[in-house]
């Protein structure tokens, strides 16, 4: 057998037929209606009490923060009413001591302080004019509400959110240890040390990123119908949407829940959708996805998110490369003028970056992009002399695995389309009317070729959607959601006006 049929039948393994597919769109479904009832189940189903979206045309000057990892981003975000913002941005490095710092003091005091230095760099004169209004005035209650910063922060960290501005931290992740922070709220840890400062901030909003990429792409988007959906494609995956406030059974029975506004009738839920299905009963697997679950950090865990995202797509193609490579029939890379350097990332767990699908996928013809790639130094592949026969049998498996990444994706979106029952209003005739608005960001979702158009070619192949309701359906890129869409949800926050922190009214002068 010659090594493109090999390559063929490897690919065939990851085929995601259409019978497949719309089990998997029912299988979520149910899986988001048991979310929606009950905590512990697969699908998270977060609420956010976050509940309004924006539609352009919001006003006003609002900071957020994004404490994502190893970086500390600040910024301002002027909203100028038109779905166009101006923004100002600064990012700093955490110290390594300060992410295993033995007191979440040490770790907070340090956020508020480049807080501090991005209002005096880039609010200056309203920052000292608070300053000398504080050495004039005896008590808190002489300020005037208009004074004050509202600050969205995007804390991405497992928290058990109880409030738009209010979440205990579960735990530490990506190489942060500070005990003391566990089970305590990391929007009071922050606001305590803003306060310390005597800086004009309120912390009005704890921020998914998900939530932000919805809220940005809500502003940003063209027409009057707010977004549904956002969505992320990159490293990771999940979903965030707009749900009706009546479905959402399980916040009756939520302790220590705090107030929210309720006069919309919706609120936007978290899905965690990494998660969906860990059981296995409708996912495609094969030997390449169970090797690399079972080498993983966490087996058993993320199997969604383990089959469409970035930072698994890489190792997927690894595993079926070194297949190939091992199966003496194939004679992948086995030209007399190939050679693959015995420290190639091919024979390194998570060696091959996700970069290479989106790289082999946009090369066609002699596959001059493909063979450099891998000859490349810089990629650390380091397989020299190529053939374009090696070529399109990579080719072969990147277009396999790209696509039913998406076919997947498809799942998720097509199952919130239709549980939200967005479909079934007439339509207007009016396209800004009817269309259904997807906001979506990361790697994927911006830079495969053909992802959007593997997504929606499956989309179609779901009865309850269809061609004509696939048409209705808008999928474009959000700009910026934990900076932009972070400031967007302080702007709910503060117009909420549930609590008896000071309010902007996003009337901040800069």
């Amino acid at each position: 057998m010659s090594l493109i049929s090999k390559a063929r039948k490897v690919a065939a393994e990851f085929e995601y037929s259409s019978k497949e597919l719309n089990n998997g769109v029912r299988e979520f479904i149910r899986e988001m209606d048991e979310g929606l009832q009950k905590n512990g189940s697969t699908l998270s189903q977060i609420p956010t009490y976050v509940t309004a979206v924006p539609n352009g045309t919001e006003q006003g000057l609002y900071l957020a923060v994004d404490l994502g990892g190893t970086n500390f981003r600040v910024c301002s975000v002027r909203l100028d009413g038109n779905t166009k913002f101006e923004i100002k941005a600064s990012k700093v490095a955490i110290p390594q001591e300060l992410q295993v710092a033995k007191t979440s003091k040490e770790l907070f005091s340090f956020l508020a302080k480049q807080i501090e230095e991005f209002l005096r760099t880039h609010h200056n004169d309203h920052f000292e004019a608070h300053i000398r209004r504080r050495k004039t005035m005896s008590n808190m209650d002489g300020y005037r509400e208009e004074n004050y910063f509202q600050l969205g922060f995007t804390f991405s960290f497992p928290v058990h959110q109880v409030g738009i501005n209010k979440g205990y931290l579960i735990r530490w992740t990506k190489g942060f240890h500070i005990e003391d922070a566990v089970g305590k709220d990391v929007c009071a840890l922050l606001q305590g040390e803003i306060d310390a400062l005597h800086l004009p901030v309120v912390v009005a909003a704890l921020v998914n990123d998900t939530v932000g990429t919805l809220m940005a792409r809500s502003y940003t988007s063209p027409g009057k119908t707010g977004t549904l959906l956002g969505a992320i494609f990159g490293t990771g995956t999940n979903g965030a949407y707009v749900e009706k406030l009546d479905k959402i059974t399980k916040m009756t029975t939520m302790e220590g829940g705090a107030d929210y506004d309720k006069s919309t009738g919706d609120m936007i839920v978290n899905t965690e959708w990494g998660s969906f299905d860990n059981q296995l009963s409708v996912l495609p697997s094969t030997i390449y996805d169970e090797m690399l679950d079972k080498e993983s950090v966490n087996p058993g865990i993320q199997m969604f998110e383990k089959r469409i995202s970035g930072m698994f797509l890489g190792e997927i193609l690894r595993r079926a490369i070194l297949g190939l490579i091992e199966d003496p029939e194939a004679q992948l890379f086995k030209s007399k003028s190939t050679t693959v350097a015995d420290d190639s990332a091919l024979y390194k767990q998570w060696g091959i970056d996700s970069a290479i699908l989106s790289a082999v996928q946009q090369d066609e013809g002699v596959f001059i992009q493909t063979i450099g790639y891998l000859a490349n130094p810089k990629n650390h592949v380091n397989v020299n002399g190529a053939t374009l026969e090696d070529a399109q049998a990579l080719k072969l498996l990147v277009s396999a695995i790209g696509k039913r990444s998406a076919r997947l994706s498809a799942v998720a979106i097509g199952a919130i389309v239709i549980s939200t029952k967005r479909l079934q209003k007439t339509p207007t005739g009016k396209e800004e009317d009817d269309v259904i608005d997807i906001g979506m960001d990361g790697s994927l979702a911006e830079k495969y070729p053909g992802f959007k158009d593997y997504i929606r070619e499956a989309l179609r192949e779901i009865p309850e959607i269809g061609t004509e309701g696939e048409k209705r359906i808008r999928m474009g890129l959000a700009q910026d959601g934990s900076g932009v869409g972070a400031a967007l949800i302080a702007l709910v926050a503060d117009k909420m006006d549930l609590s008896e922190t000071p309010k902007s009214n996003g009337t901040v002068k800069s």
